[in-house]
């Protein structure tokens, strides 16, 4: 997600990811009195058709109700009847929105939303709870602890999975292909969202970035500087994984696109108005020094993660593979209202340096790569952006649907799980995006030193 606002004290500006909630872009600003809609006669009328339901609840529903209770109802009901991004954040929403940009949440490690009523798993967070229990993007969680939670809200089944770190919690997960459904028993964990991780492969820097939360841009930076210190120079490339990466902070965004890039746009934000214009612009200094570098996405990377991904390939500084992108481009702004509550609205859109939007239709990468090490991947269901209803429109999509269906075999990629797991391949993306390393390796390096850029090949 992606979102842009700046918090009044500091002037940060704040992506919110789907780690417990919707996928999105977050600032957080104040409400300025000079924003509100100028009230003209209609809306007089309808809040008088408000009033007048609002008085008649309170006098003839069959159990008395509070007046704030109704409000919060109706707050919610208006505000879901735009997209599915946008709520209003009580005490506690508020409370949990400013821990997960902190980076740091007891818990699961589960991005998730609201389909139907039920929980839909968007993808699990590496090394959590819930990635070790083996939850997959698209799994439906039904029941919490034996209790049906269809019909809750999102915020409420996020906050039953939530608890003490070292406390169990039972979920049943229902996944498509599978006859019955799954009954876990996992054990929360403090989710303290280390944003990158490094290793080394066939003297390759491989740098993971599980969200885009505070510091990842200084953490990135660092992981860069061990990676060359293991191999006592530098890599023969770099592989940024972004794969079910849901998004996070847009400034780290930003200051990861940069890291790799010399010059030119990374990213725009537009709004609603002509003159609603923001562009953010890369700085000079490629740390990667020209070295090829390879981005590695899936279905369940968005927001912040498609603004690194689209930056780099529209720049060709990286070559992006993997499976098409989330599909998440719009801009949430948070609008503090008191000290404790906030509205989060949907205020933009995000567009690459060439101009597009990856609202609905995503990135797609350079060259599409199956997880063919996983045995579920051609049986499991791909979920995105736009499968969440009342999702922005976007005009200029581009239809993936051939593209994904195209029935005719690549020659590359017919192996099966079981005989790469023979060969010791547990992660095919990742392998196959090491062998490209070798092979675009020495014509980057040449294109270095006659100080051009690094250009990605195409498919």
């Amino acid at each position: 997600m992606t979102e842009s606002t700046k918090t009044p004290s500091s002037g940060r500006r704040f992506a919110l990811w789907q780690g417990a909630a919707a996928l999105s872009t977050l600032a957080l600003v104040p409400l300025a009195t000079g924003a509100m809609a100028s009230v003209d006669a209609s809306t007089t009328d309808e809040i008088s058709r408000f009033m007048d339901v609002l008085l008649e609840v309170k006098a003839n529903y069959v159990e008395p109700v509070s007046d704030e209770t109704l409000i919060d109802g109706a707050i919610n009901g208006m505000l879901a009847s735009l997209d599915p991004h946008s709520g209003y954040l009580d005490a506690s929403d508020y409370s949990n929105l400013r821990t997960q940009t902190d980076g740091e949440y007891g818990g699961l490690g589960l991005s998730v939303t609201m389909e139907d009523g039920v929980v839909k798993v968007i993808a699990p967070t590496a090394d959590t709870p819930a990635d070790r229990a083996g939850i997959k993007a698209g799994d439906y969680i039904t029941h919490i602890d034996g209790q049906l939670i269809f019909g809750m809200t999102l915020d409420e089944a996020v906050a039953q999975m939530r608890g003490r770190p070292g406390t169990k919690i039972e979920i049943t997960v229902v996944r498509e292909g599978q006859d019955k459904p799954l009954e876990l028993t996992l054990t929360r964990e403090i989710i303290d969202l280390k944003p990158v991780k490094w290793e080394v492969k066939d003297d390759v820097g491989v740098l993971t970035i599980s969200s885009f939360s505070a510091d990842a841009t200084t953490d990135l930076k660092a992981a860069m500087v061990a990676v060359e210190k293991s191999l006592g120079r530098a890599p023969r490339g770099w592989i940024l994984d972004l794969r079910s990466n849901p998004g996070g902070l847009l400034d780290e965004a930003v200051g990861v696109s940069d890291i790799f890039l010399e010059r030119g746009e990374i990213v725009s934000q537009r709004g609603r108005r002509k003159g609603d214009i923001e562009r953010y612009f890369a700085e000079p200094g490629d740390l990667a020094q020209g070295e090829p570098v390879i981005v590695l996405i899936d279905a369940g990377s968005a927001s912040a993660s498609e603004i690194v991904a689209g930056a780099l390939q529209d720049q060709h500084r990286a070559l992006v593979m993997g499976e098409r992108s989330f599909g998440k481009g719009s801009v949430q702004t948070v609008l503090p209202l008191t000290d404790t509550t906030a509205l989060r609205l949907t205020t933009a859109r995000y567009y690459t340096p060439s101009g597009r939007s990856v609202q609905e239709g995503g990135i797609d990468p350079d060259i599409r790569v199956p997880q063919l090490s996983d045995p579920d991947y051609a049986s499991r269901p791909s979920f995105r952006e736009s499968d969440l209803r009342r999702h922005l429109i976007n005009e200029k999509k581009v239809d993936n649907a051939l593209l994904e269906k195209d029935e005719k075999a690549d020659p590359r990629f017919t192996a099966t799980a079981e005989e790469l797991k023979t060969k010791g391949i547990e992660d095919f993306q990742l392998h196959y995006a090491l062998e490209t390393i070798g092979r675009i390796g020495p014509q980057a390096a040449r294109m270095a030193q006659r100080g051009k850029p690094a250009a990605a090949p195409r498919n």
